[in-house]
């Protein structure tokens, strides 16, 4: 399945890429928000899994200027845009890129570090197919009073179902499946590895974000 996805994410992606921030800024809403709370602690270290381009990893670079950043990501396309993007921004002595599946990597064996004080997936889920996986991975990668960050598409719940319908449809084209039992997942996450559940929609549930923080 890894390699399977891979493929498949380097194929939608390959040229995207491009033109990829420029153009999602403008719907993947509450990422900013997140990372300006993100506070980790003076040389804390932070993982973005599905870091994409390196637009996140980057701006949380910019917002905490002390923190050791960290991305993995699944498309070695995505991450020849993001380790560029590093150099550019003067970061590519901070920003360490990896390549590896969301739903089972060894981050130790990888980053050379098991767990970090923060770690945040930003609209990634939802174009993971096992999304639940994916965010138990994030969870154990939580050091202990770590937090675990999560924004992606919300299930539109204030909004007029006919833009529910065009919206799905359109994120359909590129694989991407919001996912409806998110907010219920951090808190099954939560009672089985211990922390406490943190959920709330956004933008008349345009998005959710949610989170842990571990004991």
């Amino acid at each position: 399945m890894s390699a399977e996805h891979g493929g498949l994410m380097d194929s939608v992606y390959r040229h995207q890429r491009h033109i990829y921030d420029l153009s999602r800024k403008y719907y993947l809403l509450g990422r900013d928000g997140l990372i300006a709370d993100l506070a980790p602690p003076r040389g804390g270290a932070v993982l973005e899994i599905g870091c994409g381009t390196g637009r996140n990893l980057i701006a949380v670079g910019k917002a905490w200027p002390e923190a050791r950043l960290y991305g993995i990501d699944i498309s070695e396309a995505m991450l020849e845009t993001a380790r560029k993007a590093a150099v550019k921004a003067g970061m590519a002595d901070r920003v360490v890129l990896m390549q590896g599946d969301a739903c089972g990597f060894e981050a130790q064996a990888l980053f050379g570090r098991a767990d970090f004080e923060r770690v945040f997936i930003s609209y990634a889920l939802s174009m993971i197919p096992d999304w639940e996986k994916a965010l138990r991975q994030a969870a154990r990668c939580v050091a202990p009073a770590g937090k675990l960050e999560v924004v992606d598409f919300g299930q539109q719940d204030d909004l007029p179902a006919l833009w529910k319908r065009a919206l799905f449809g359109w994120l359909a084209r590129f694989h991407v499946s919001p996912r409806a039992g998110l907010r219920q997942a951090i808190e099954g996450l939560a009672a089985d590895m211990g922390g406490f559940p943190y959920s709330r929609m956004l933008y008349r549930g345009y998005a959710v974000r949610g989170g842990l923080i571990r004991v």
